[in-house]
């Protein structure tokens, strides 16, 4: 019998925030791969496309023309996954198979500049910086609407992920309710906060930034890191070191911190496979039910699925859906190749 090597042997990590485990097969990283294989665009895109429904001045598919904006645009979803209609419904509590109640919500779109070509890595911090204030006030104006509970502020980044246009944006989903994965985090945080009297993500932070192994960027404000947890390849997280609950206390310091952080972090992904790195990524943070929340601290996911090159994709299948989430390339392994990028967009070297 030989001691455990958490570099080399098959092993289980769990997740606080979700109450989950993931299995972690770091020897299956050598295996040769004759799998599928994505196609990456290469098209140079313009920095207007007069086809576009997200550009400036252009109709989009219900015959609404966009105004000829000049930085972040916010708008109703055309197609939106929610209504706001108030419906009228009552709940049959001796339901077990065939439960269901309407949800009511509101999604909207946000552009984050006109131009057609300029993905987040791309832009300049003051760019950013203006999505983030555009994030702001719609975490606001939507948190104030009396039956909105919770407000998922989110990016689906390429084809792959199911990007339907390539203008850069993102989207912000209100509901009524708080969505699975955010009720799972919350009751976490709570039963954490309860029992020690702690925020659990300053506490993981804190122990992160000692050991230092996951640590991708660090700055006076956020910190950029893979999880101990992760489950796709490259995943990370960008965590506030001040105990933060929501993205409308961020002080001016701090939007600026937050603009660079997320500049930095995407160029890093980009810089990885010389390519525009799919990903989903989406902010965690307080409710907005009108509770204070000291459980809650400001976070950000990144999950992005390219797994060995820019046409290797990771999947969710077998094990992973009958099983458990399950990883091949170590946590630790994946911070230092994102940590060695440079800052500089591979575009501009």
């Amino acid at each position: 019998m030989r001691n455990f090597d958490i570099n080399e042997d098959p092993h289980r990590r769990y997740n606080p925030l979700l109450n989950e485990w993931v299995l972690v097969s770091p020897h299956r990283a050598k295996r040769p791969w004759q799998g599928q294989n994505e196609t990456i665009s290469t098209e140079k895109l313009p920095e207007y496309d007069p086809t576009c429904y997200l550009c400036p001045g252009n109709v989009r598919a219900n015959g609404v023309n966009n105004p000829n904006y000049e930085s972040s645009f916010v708008f109703e979803n055309d197609f939106a996954a929610m209504k706001q209609d108030e419906i009228m419904f009552e709940d049959d509590i001796k339901q077990t198979f065939f439960k269901a109640q309407p949800e009511r919500g509101i999604s909207r779109v946000v552009c984050f500049s006109p131009r057609h070509d300029l993905t987040l890595p791309e832009m300049e911090v003051e760019g950013i910086e203006n999505i983030i204030r555009t994030w702001q006030k719609e975490y606001t104006d939507l948190g104030n609407i009396d039956y909105i509970n919770h407000v998922q502020i989110f990016e689906n980044k390429g084809s792959v992920m199911g990007c339907s246009n390539p203008h850069p944006h993102g989207q912000i989903w209100a509901q009524s309710s708080l969505p699975t994965q955010v009720e799972k985090t919350q009751k976490s945080l709570k039963d954490y906060f309860i029992k020690n009297n702690r925020n659990l993500l300053q506490d993981y932070l804190k122990a992160e930034l000692i050991k230092e192994e996951r640590i991708v960027i660090e700055n006076d404000h956020f910190a950029a890191l893979v999880p101990f947890w992760a489950i796709w390849p490259y995943e990370t997280m960008i965590i506030s070191k001040r105990h933060i609950t929501r993205i409308t206390e961020f002080t001016a310091e701090e939007v600026t911190s937050y603009a660079t952080i997320l500049k930095q972090l995407t160029t890093k992904y980009d810089n990885l496979f010389n390519t525009s790195f799919p990903y989903s990524s989406g902010i965690h943070q307080a409710p907005t039910d009108g509770g204070k929340h000291e459980e809650w601290q400001f976070h950000m996911h990144f999950y992005p699925p390219l797994l060995r090159s820019a046409t290797v994709k990771k999947f969710m299948v077998g094990y992973e859906m009958l099983g458990e989430s399950q990883r091949d390339i170590t946590p630790e392994k994946s911070a230092a190749v994102l940590r060695e990028q440079s800052d500089i967009h591979y575009k501009n070297k």
